[in-house]
């Protein structure tokens, strides 16, 4: 059976589908080890072609002239070109990702679809400010009438943006760069994971449908250099980045001799606290749940489970007993609730990682090894360690799999300043019976986002990012168009 878009052997420049002149590259399914298909490489002389169509398009294209609120519609359209592939871009991500069926129809493509309802919604209430009228002395006149004037903020687009987007939520990272931006009124060139290229490319599929301007959004692929070149060229203004934080931290150095704007959602190493008072039961099966999600595979995971000490023995072995159950598989089987990791380097990396954690001295609750009987793919087992103190390296690094780490606390002062202890600062958890100190713990968490006993369950409405070396910037929430828009004030007199 055929893949969804993976037909799709070109890349897209300026609304024209352009023959690759790098040639094709096998594109993996993780489960199985089995190409997909053959994906197109872009040449460099090809990724500056889209840079000079994106740069075509904002400086002289009806794009930025456009009324936010024809922008909206236009983004409405896609929209509804957008749902009705739902299922085809689900079959796709469960093929090219490997992420199991019930992550990927919510988290995976339903939900993006649904941000980028949000920020149309949002946007169109998007208006100029008009800030308190002034009355200053008249310098040019001293001791004669004042002056009076007003000030209006305006907000334009920032200009051409470069996307590089990673592999474990491509469908995801790819519409939470081009919604605010496109929105905003700038043009993209956009680079997905070489791993995942058909996430992005059917992208262009929807723009032909949609009557996208031509050279608003250009999809290409590439390695290294590729990505470099969009880092680099004087043209592109804004460089956006989900993945690791060293290319997020490589992506700055290169942008910073042009004085690109840089928009990085990077590594995490969350915690999750486990006061004393929680449901022992309810806050184990939560945090082995995260960590199935698409294998480990999500920079906001809980991977660092901190559990007061007078329940930690329980919690370890109801943790222990749940993961027990997590089924692990090719996700073409929809009773599978836990997929391979992306390539063979993931899983060596992950490996890696859970030796480093005996050598240390944790305690191996379970997992550790690869699941019997699935030799074909990049499958590793639910990895849970216990006895793990904050300064191992299984407890400061991004592992990037599924490999909990159990820390002991005494007092909540000593749970937060455990979880505060780390070079990341993306996402957090507590769980406990009372809300309110939960509520005040979360407000000394260092992280852009914490979940309160669970959470809502949806961030459509609210922004999302990191402290410290977790990124810059935010993605989602009411302010997301400001990271892709300038400000500017427009100062005039008033009264004559």
């Amino acid at each position: 059976m055929t893949v969804p878009f993976t037909h799709i052997d070109r890349i897209y420049i300026d609304g024209q589908w352009i023959a690759p002149e790098a040639g094709l590259e096998p594109v993996i399914n993780p489960a199985t080890g089995a190409p997909i298909g053959e994906a197109p490489l872009a040449s460099t002389a090809q990724v500056e072609a889209a840079i000079a169509a994106a740069r075509h398009a904002f400086d002289h294209g009806p794009w930025p002239g456009l009324s936010m609120d024809e922008r909206a519609d236009v983004m409405q359209r896609m929209v509804d070109a957008l749902r009705a592939r739902q299922a085809d871009i689900a079959a796709l991500i469960v093929a090219e990702v490997g992420c199991a069926q019930h992550i990927t129809h919510g988290m995976q493509v339903a939900n993006p679809i649904n941000h980028l309802v949000a920020a149309i919604k949002s946007a169109r209430r998007d208006e100029d400010e008009r800030l308190p009228i002034d009355i200053t002395p008249n310098m040019f006149i001293p001791g004669g009438p004042q002056a009076i004037g007003g000030t209006t903020v305006v907000r334009e687009p920032f200009g051409v943006v470069s996307a590089i987007t990673g592999y474990n939520f491509p469908f995801l990272l790819n519409l939470a760069k081009i919604t605010p931006a496109l929105l905003a009124g700038c043009t993209m060139v956009l680079k997905p994971s070489q791993f995942t290229p058909y996430s992005a490319l059917l992208l262009g599929e929807v723009c032909d449908e949609i009557g996208l301007p031509k050279g608003v959004l250009n999809i290409v692929t590439g390695g290294i250099a590729e990505g470099q070149l969009l880092c680099t060229d004087p043209r592109i203004d804004l460089v956006t980045f989900t993945g690791s934080e060293g290319v997020g931290a490589a992506i700055m150095a290169q942008a910073a001799p042009t004085l690109k704007k840089v928009h990085l959602e990077l590594g995490g190493k969350s915690a999750m606290i486990v006061r004393h008072d929680a449901d022992v039961q309810r806050a184990a099966a939560m945090a082995v749940g995260y960590l199935s999600v698409n294998a480990g595979q999500g920079c906001a995971i809980p991977t660092r489970l901190l559990v007061h000490n007078s329940i930690r023995p329980a919690f370890a072995a109801t943790a222990k007993a749940i993961a027990a159950q997590i089924k692990v598989g090719n996700a073409a089987d929809p009773t599978v609730t836990m997929g391979p990791l992306i390539r063979e380097s993931q899983r060596t990396k992950v490996e890696h990682y859970i030796a480093l954690g005996k050598a240390a001295g944790a305690t191996l609750l379970c997992g550790g090894g690869r699941p019997a009987g699935l030799d074909g793919g990049f499958f590793t087992e639910m990895t849970l360690f216990d006895d793990v103190t904050n300064d191992m390296a299984i407890a400061q690094d991004e592992i990037f799999g599924p490999v909990g780490c159990i820390i002991g606390f005494d007092t909540d002062d000593e749970a937060i300043a455990i979880a505060n202890a780390s070079r990341y600062g993306l996402n957090g958890a507590i769980e406990t019976a009372d809300a309110a100190v939960g509520y005040a713990m979360a407000l000394k968490v260092r992280a852009g986002s914490v979940a309160l006993n669970g959470g809502t369950g949806t961030m459509s409405y609210a922004p999302i990012g990191g402290y410290k070396r977790s990124g810059i910037g935010r993605e989602y929430g009411p302010n997301w168009l400001r990271e892709y828009q300038h400000e500017k004030s427009v100062f005039y007199p008033i009264g004559r």
